[in-house]
């Protein structure tokens, strides 16, 4: 980490002629890893078992884990949260039309679309950035068949009021819990909500695995099913019961995780003193911190900013003047999915129904976090984006 100096002038901004205020960029989604050593021996492991696929004992271990961790009954690990996505998808026998938000990653719309279902998008709660029930509702047609609630951030979707609505009207409801890792939900662990919950293990996740995902479920016949089509359909040696396709994970990708769940502790503190160090800066500006829930177990992966209309500055204007200074913040999930090339040429008016959406997605920003920054580092973010605003 560079050497921490608070700038003292507006004339010190990289925007206005300074040098950079980080010589090395500081970004979003920076990876949490664990110890080296620990990994190299399960590295030797590897070599000593000769297994290297095809449900292997680290596999088996890592699932293990992790639905003890989130206490749940099964998980179901996969080699990557997309292809996580779209075998629960298809183990749910959707179709036709399912609705979900548009301010989510690409992946969870592509999950449908790859698959020949028609992903509708409803609108989110402004506050909470997360499905708004009510907006499912308007949404539903005779083709609907399914609801895929986002737990964004890490705050959990309205779990109570979408399985409501799922049940008056006899739909599926799963969740995208790609940013949930670790988080509860009225005190119980995502994971145990809707049929079944995706987790992605991506390498920008709080938890990695490298490259990775799992599907968490108390159904044993769904599990059952999904781990059918991980591999293929088979069951035992040459015995296919079910069409399938290769969606397995790997022992080393098994063995990052293994370690990197030893270190979820260091990584929990870690976000959550930059978390914290964010919100005390941020007391006196003119910008809204996404506050998270004190009583509900969080994982404070996701440092998140919105640039209201109050602000003297735009969003963008906000972004460009971080990035001068080698502060890589993201600009999440603009400008939502329904607007990205292949839906918008699909749903050209989609928009007219997603005001919140659009409203969010024109005034988040995602800050630098995780065990790579510093409290002194999270000062100079926040400095930079003092000084911009006094600049207007």
């Amino acid at each position: 980490m560079d050497k921490i100096q608070l700038k003292k002038s507006k004339s010190d901004l990289a925007i206005n002629g300074g040098a950079p205020a980080f010589q090395q960029p500081l970004h979003v989604g920076r990876p949490n890893m664990g110890d080296k050593a620990a990994f190299m021996r399960y590295v030797d492991q590897i070599f000593d078992n000769r297994w290297l696929s095809n449900n292997g004992p680290l596999v088996q271990e890592l699932e293990q884990r992790i639905a003890n961790y989130h206490q749940v009954k099964h998980c179901v690990a996969m080699c990557n949260g997309t292809i996580a996505l779209e075998i629960a998808i298809r183990a749910l026998e959707l179709t036709g039309e399912v609705i979900l938000p548009s301010y989510t990653f690409i992946a969870t719309a592509h999950a449908l679309h790859w698959q020949e279902i028609t992903p509708v998008f409803a609108d989110i709660d402004p506050v909470t950035h997360c499905l708004d029930p009510e907006a499912v509702r308007k949404m539903i047609t005779p083709k609907t068949t399914g609801i895929i609630g986002v737990h964004l951030w890490g705050h959990a979707a309205p779990v109570n009021d979408l399985q409501a609505v799922a049940d008056e009207y006899g739909l599926q409801l799963l969740f995208d819990a790609a940013h949930a890792f670790g988080c509860s939900y009225q005190g119980q662990m995502i994971g145990n909500f809707g049929r079944c919950e995706v987790l992605s293990f991506h390498a920008t996740k709080f938890f990695n695995t490298f490259e990775g995902g799992a599907v968490l479920t108390n159904d044993d016949e769904l599990a059952e099913k999904m781990r059918l089509m991980r591999n293929f359909g088979f069951a035992g040696m040459d015995n296919v019961i079910h069409p399938g396709t290769n969606g397995k994970m790997t022992e080393i990708c098994a063995a990052m995780g293994l370690v990197n769940l030893d270190n979820l502790g260091v990584v929990l503190e870690a976000n959550r003193r930059n978390y914290l160090a964010y919100q005390q800066e941020f007391a006196d500006l003119p910008v809204r911190l996404f506050a998270f829930d004190e009583r509900e177990r969080k994982n404070y992966q996701y440092v998140v900013m919105e640039v209201g209309e109050v602000c003297p500055v735009s969003r963008d204007e906000i972004v460009k003047a971080l990035h001068a200074e080698n502060v890589l913040a993201r600009r999440y999930f603009w400008p939502g999915c329904h607007n990205m090339k292949p839906f918008k040429e699909l749903f050209p008016h989609a928009g007219l129904l997603l005001q919140n959406t659009q409203l969010v997605a024109d005034r988040v920003i995602v800050l630098p976090t995780g065990n790579a920054m510093t409290v002194e580092s999270v000062r100079l973010v926040c400095n930079i984006i003092s000084l911009n605003l006094e600049s207007a």
